[in-house]
């Protein structure tokens, strides 16, 4: 069984994530292995910058909120890396996607990268 991490912290990036979800969920139905685990680094926090996209995109609530939206771009950056650290830890994976170029995805690719997933 493929184990995937989605990596998802603003609006481009629920928009992307949304197409991979969704085709995950067709080869799930057509008999294919694919476990995944949708992380939503907290990066848009407010309901209207992001949970609402999450029910109008049809993307299953996030199975870990790391919640680290307040403060500077650094602030955020290094709460998003010490906390998606602990994340892959707790949940190893094969794979970590992350998509579009804000905040989140640059931490999510650095920390993957250094625990070499």
């Amino acid at each position: 069984m493929k184990n995937i991490t989605l990596v998802a912290g603003a609006l481009p990036n629920f928009m992307k994530i949304a197409h991979i979800i969704h085709a995950i969920h067709k080869a799930q139905l057509g008999g294919k292995k694919i476990n995944y685990r949708l992380i939503h680094t907290g990066q848009h926090f407010d309901h209207t910058m992001s949970g609402k996209f999450f029910e109008e995109l049809d993307i299953p609530e996030p199975h870990n909120n790391l919640e680290s939206g307040v403060g500077t771009q650094a602030e955020q950056t290094a709460n998003i890396m010490i906390r998606f650290e602990k994340e892959l830890l707790e949940h190893p994976t094969e794979l970590v996607l992350v998509v579009r170029d804000v905040t989140s995805t640059m931490a999510c690719a650095i920390t993957a990268q250094k625990l070499q997933t």
